[in-house]
């Protein structure tokens, strides 16, 4: 019961069909990194992953590792990794992200590439040390550039072409983050299909959600 009531208050598409809240710009802050997020761009502050993301990260040691953040939004976690010494690439679809991403990298004072690129399309290095997604993960097909950042397809096309890409790279350590919300089984199976298996790294619970952080490995 306790579970249902904290999903009804924090459930994503309660917060995003609103809308209210993100009508306007709102920063997001971790450490000393601070974003902005605007409207057109996936709001991590409702959503726990890129917390989660934040706080695994956090003690690694990134210095000098290449790190890629594809599909990263408001691009804080790409942020966070350059503080910590990684030579980072930013990607997203998303052209509000990419203009903001480069405002925000300018005022922490940060060096990152930051990248127009559907998936790995425009991403011409194959060998990161660290990849790093946060992806959709819920069924329906994105009627605009905005719910990309929330819906992966009907039929999970968004995880098809992301495992097809994943399985021709060289990437050393590629880590995504899903939630108990969604599909888990299907998108594994996905993987599967294309050679890949999941291996978890961490699992978290917060807000009554289950969070997992998988290691996508070559069979």
């Amino acid at each position: 019961m306790i579970r249902k009531i904290l999903k009804k208050l924090t459930h994503p598409f309660l917060k995003y069909g609103t809308g209210k809240y993100f009508s306007k710009p709102r920063p997001y802050n971790y450490e000393s990194i601070e974003v902005m997020v605007m409207p057109e761009v996936f709001p991590p502050h409702y959503t726990l992953s890129t917390k989660i993301l934040l706080d695994y990260i956090k003690p690694l040691n990134l210095k000098d590792k290449t790190v890629l953040e594809l599909g990263c939004g408001s691009g804080i976690i790409g942020l966070f990794a350059a503080s910590k010494g990684a030579e980072v690439i930013a990607s997203d679809i998303n052209e509000v992200a990419i203009k903001t991403l480069k405002q925000s990298a300018s005022k922490n004072k940060l060096d990152i590439t930051i990248i127009k690129s559907d998936l790995f399309e425009q991403i011409f290095k194959d060998d990161f040390d660290y990849v790093i997604i946060n992806p959709p993960y819920y069924p329906k097909t994105p009627k605009s550039v905005k719910e990309r950042a929330w819906f992966c397809g009907e039929n999970f096309e968004y995880f098809k072409i992301l495992f097809k890409q994943l399985s021709m790279r060289k990437d050393h350590y590629i880590l995504m983050i899903l939630s108990q919300d969604c599909d888990i089984d299907k998108i594994r199976t996905i993987a599967t299909h294309n050679n890949l298996e999941f291996i978890l790294e961490q699992e978290r619970m917060a807000l009554a959600e289950r969070n997992f952080i998988f290691r996508i490995n070559k069979k």
